[in-house]
């Protein structure tokens, strides 16, 4: 059944109430809401037959993260970088349109996305609808509603669900998430996100200062020739038409564009919002508000920051996060009152605050806490991201990452570059997905398709 924009449906069809709503909200059980029930029944013995879709870039590392299991199939619209996969898998069926793969979709069971983000949404609720398992890299989606349709799709088709957000397994984030849940600094109203990587529009001397090597402030007017083995077209996939140009590919080049990605803001936030997400619990926001230089209507920003206000749930309190990305940085931090790390999350809570990144958290202030002792461990810990995935689609096991969870957080993310690319504070209302104060925001929240690219909902 199709969904549009301004209405939240269920799995099944039916609108959802604002009370019903407001249930699943309050359902979190490990990670932020309470899984689905996925059918399987294979045997731990067995092997998955996977299709991977992107086997360059990322791809090459997800796929090894995979391969233990028999990766059938590969797509990519490079050939080199297929060529490279079918040499490591000469048993693999290859198809540079991944759209291709579905024409024969009882060849596997479960595919692994690693292509760029204006094409996740696309394979992933094709796979969906094959009640294939999915593992999508990071961010889920290229727009907000895309990340709600993939929610619902992945909650109808009961099947084994991960976004690849890495770190999400790692022992520290665990730690965090413990500690924090132990009262340890109180009830937590603020928190705040950094990470220094100053990628996308700014000048030219700041480019030259935080290393960005794309050193562009306008889309290029000249066409160069398109690399050999490249499929520009395929590549180019629901995006709208624009003539080849480096600037874009090869590499991660691409994201800073509109039409392609969401800049830091989603990539990294993937990572780094994450963290504050499953710690406080966090759903949907209720106002976002974002600062930066003047929008560009074609680039993401190197730095900016936006603030979400989140409301109570339940006997949480309500918190104020705030996300700041390249040269933004909290006032604290700029002002010596925590020590200055490049990138991480600082909780502030009534009665302390913890300093965290990938790979260490501390207490603050030290010797308040030199005697802390840590919570025992109350969280499942897992070998890795892809191991859980696949646990889960060969059991039928809750995953870590799934895109219930997945898809809030990708929705939230996305908001931000919302507020910013508006330039106002915007309301947001989940259960319509709409921004009541600014219908401007319809734009930005859903793309436009090239024909054939379009999602099937």
């Amino acid at each position: 059944m199709s969904r549009s924009l301004c209405r939240c449906d269920s799995p099944t069809g039916s609108k959802i109430t604002r009370r019903d709503f407001c249930g699943v909200m309050a359902a979190g059980t490990v990670g932020l809401f309470a899984a689905p029930t996925i059918v399987s029944a294979r045997n731990l013995n067995d092997r998955l037959n996977i299709a991977i879709i992107g086997a360059g870039g990322r791809g090459r590392g997800n796929t090894g993260g995979v391969a233990s299991e028999n990766i059938v199939a590969l797509s990519d619209a490079h050939e080199p970088s297929m060529a490279a996969a079918g040499d490591r898998f000469p048993q693999a069926r290859q198809e540079r349109d991944f759209r291709k793969l579905f024409d024969r979709p009882q060849d596997f069971d479960a595919v692994v996305i690693s292509t760029g983000e204006r094409t996740h949404a696309l394979a992933t609720m094709m796979a969906l609808k094959e009640k294939k398992h999915v593992y999508c890299e990071k961010p889920l989606t290229h727009s907000v509603w895309e990340a709600r349709q993939v929610r619902l799709a992945a909650a109808e088709a009961q099947v084994a669900t991960q976004m690849g957000i890495q770190i999400h397994a790692g022992e520290n984030y665990r730690r965090v998430v413990e500690v924090i849940g132990s009262g340890a600094i109180g009830p937590v109203r603020e928190v705040h996100i950094w990470n220094s990587r100053a990628w996308g529009w700014q000048s030219p001397e700041a480019a030259e200062r935080h290393g960005d090597i794309v050193r562009v402030t306008e889309r290029p007017e000249e066409e160069q020739p398109v690399p050999a083995g490249l499929d520009w077209d395929l590549w180019l996939g629901p995006a709208p038409y624009r003539p080849f140009h480096s600037v874009y590919f090869p590499g991660p080049k691409w994201y800073r564009w509109w039409d392609f990605g969401g800049g830091t803001m989603s990539d990294l936030g993937s990572h780094f919002i994450d963290l504050a997400f499953w710690a406080l619990k966090l759903d949907y926001p209720r106002t976002i508000q974002a600062s930066g230089p003047p929008p560009h209507p074609e680039l993401a920003p190197a730095s900016m920051q936006a603030t979400y206000e989140f409301g109570a749930r339940g006997d949480r309190a309500p918190v104020q996060m705030t996300w700041y990305q390249g040269e933004n940085k909290p006032e604290i931090w700029t002002e010596g009152g925590i020590p200055r790390w490049g990138a991480g999350h600082l909780f502030i809570g009534d009665q302390g605050m913890l300093l965290s990144d990938y790979g260490k958290y501390v207490l603050l202030p030290e010797d308040k806490f030199q005697d802390f002792q840590p919570p025992e461990p109350t969280l499942p810990r897992v070998a890795s991201i892809y191991a859980d995935w696949i646990n889960g689609c060969k059991t039928g096991s809750p995953t870590i990452a799934d895109f219930e969870y997945a898809g809030w957080l990708t929705e939230s993310n996305h908001l931000g570059n919302v507020a910013f690319r508006l330039g106002k504070k915007i309301e947001w209302d989940a259960e319509q997905l709409a921004c009541p104060n600014a219908p401007e925001a319809a734009a930005l929240l859903r793309r436009e398709y090239r024909a054939g690219w379009e999602l099937p909902v």
